[in-house]
C-alpha cells in the first residue's frame, strides 16, 4: 500500500504540472499567458486574454487536477498522511510544473479541487470567502489571499487530520501571490472586471 501511496503522490505532482492555461492558449492561438497581462498562467489572466468561456475551462481543468489524485487515493484507501501529501503535491505541480520550467499558476483552483475531496464544507467555505471578498473589493488576488488565511481554521474544525497540508497549501498560495500583495499595498492591482 505504501508503494501505491507514493505512486499516487508522484502522479499528483505530474498531473498538476500539466498547465491547461498554457496548453489551451497555445492550441487556440492566444498569447502565452506567461508573457501577457499579469504573466500568470492562471484563470484570471486567461479571462483577460481569451474571455470567460476559456477561463472557465481552465478553472475546471485545474480543479480536476487537484480532485482526481485525491479521489484515486480515497478509492485505494491510502492513509491520511499520504492523502495530505497528495494534496500538497497536486498544488506544487500546478505552481512549479516540471513541464514548463517550474513556472506555473498560483494554485487556487487546484487547491479547491483538493479541498472538495477532503470535505465539501471546506470547498463551500473557500468559494464563499473568495466570492464575498471579490464582490466586495473587486480583486481576485485579495479573495485568494483572504481565503488562504481563513481555510486552515475551518480545516482544523472539519478535518483536523488534514490541518498541516492545508496550512502548507495556504502558505504556498500566499507566497505565490507575493507580487499581488505588493500591488494591492500600493493600490496598483487590477480589478477582476477590468481588462
Amino acid at each position: 500500500m505504501i508503494f501505491f501511496s507514493i505512486l499516487i503522490t508522484i502522479f499528483a505532482y505530474f498531473l498538476g504540472s500539466v498547465s491547461s492555461a498554457i496548453l489551451i492558449c497555445k492550441i487556440l492561438r492566444f498569447p502565452d499567458p506567461r508573457n501577457f497581462g499579469s504573466k500568470n498562467p492562471g484563470a484570471t489572466n486567461i479571462l483577460r486574454i481569451a474571455g470567460l468561456k476559456i477561463a472557465i475551462s481552465v478553472i475546471c481543468f485545474d480543479i480536476l487536477k487537484g480532485a482526481i489524485p485525491m479521489w484515486l487515493g480515497y478509492h485505494l484507501k491510502i492513509s491520511p498522511i499520504f492523502l495530505g501529501a497528495t494534496a500538497v503535491f497536486s498544488c506544487l505541480g500546478h505552481m512549479y510544473p516540471i513541464f514548463f520550467k517550474f513556472y506555473g499558476g498560483k494554485g487556487v483552483a487546484t487547491a479547491f479541487g483538493v479541498l472538495t475531496t477532503i470535505d465539501l464544507n471546506l470547498s463551500i467555505v473557500m468559494i464563499s470567502s473568495w466570492a464575498l471578498t471579490v464582490l466586495s473589493f473587486g480583486y481576485s488576488s485579495l479573495g485568494a489571499i483572504v481565503t488562504a488565511f481563513i481555510i486552515p481554521c475551518y480545516a482544523w474544525y472539519f478535518q483536523s487530520q488534514y490541518l498541516l497540508p492545508t496550512i502548507i497549501i495556504s502558505s504556498l498560495v500566499v507566497i505565490k501571490h507575493g507580487a499581488n500583495i505588493k500591488r494591492l499595498w500600493h493600490h496598483k492591482e487590477t480589478r477582476i472586471w477590468r481588462n
